[in-house]
């Protein structure tokens, strides 16, 4: 019987520690190329970057993390140099509770970076494809813009201008309409206040009306909460 009660003792530790906390972050991944560095876990509190954990590379550029996320928000993959550079790369991630692997490269650290485990982070992908079309055509308006000006044609950049701020009115709308599909998860009141804070206040309310309430109840939901009630003294 003392031998049953003893390894039934140990199953449960092995189960207990093969599996992460509820709110327990592992973070995993690798950054191809990277011979001698260090890699910072980081995160934003009152507009500092607050190292979480650390880990010197040398050699072998695989990393782990782990962090207890009372609530899903964006963490940040910092790489800094063993040299005089003062070179410093943030790559951006939306961390939140489970297993997230970010794969990348030296060359092509931010740029590139392959993120999978978070459903919060497939959202800040999904709306950033989305953003980039309204940003191309932004772009070559901005070009036409300045041919136009060029050639001294004030009637077409009084248009193209025009064309612009239409643009940036779709563009916020459909950032507004992307939160509001998207009212179960985090990223939802995390894209107000990054991306749109300064719409309508009206527009912001809206979306925070429609969060469910676990969201609102989330750090991003609470300082969404905050920003409308100080935009409406």
């Amino acid at each position: 019987m003392k031998y049953l009660f003893s390894a039934l003792y140990l199953l449960f530790f092995l189960l207990g520690c093969s599996n992460p906390a509820d709110n327990e972050m592992l973070l995993t991944g690798e950054v191809k190329g990277l011979k001698k560095g260090t890699l910072f876990l980081q995160k934003l509190e009152d507009t500092l970057f607050v190292s979480v954990d650390s880990m010197v590379v040398d050699g072998t550029p695989v990393f782990n993390f782990s962090d207890e996320i009372i609530s899903p928000e964006i963490y940040y993959l910092t790489l800094t140099f063993q040299d005089s550079s003062n070179i410093i790369r943030r790559l951006q991630f939306f961390a939140e509770p489970g297993t997230i692997d970010i794969q990348t490269t030296l060359n092509h650290y931010e740029s590139k970076a392959a993120i999978t485990g978070s459903r919060n982070q497939e959202k800040i992908d999904e709306y950033n494809r989305l953003m980039k079309r309204y940003n191309d055509q932004n772009l070559e308006l901005i070009e036409e813009g300045l041919a136009a000006r060029m050639e001294g044609n004030d009637s077409l950049s009084n248009e193209l201008q025009d064309q612009q701020r239409r643009l940036l009115k779709l563009k916020y709308l459909a950032a507004l309409n992307f939160a509001k599909n998207n009212n179960d998860l985090e990223v939802a009141p995390y894209l107000m206040l990054a991306k749109v804070y300064d719409v309508n206040v009206n527009y912001l309310d809206t979306i925070y009306s429609s969060l469910t309430p676990k969201i609102k109840d989330s750090k991003y939901g609470k300082a969404l909460e905050s920003l409308i009630k100080s935009r409406n003294k």
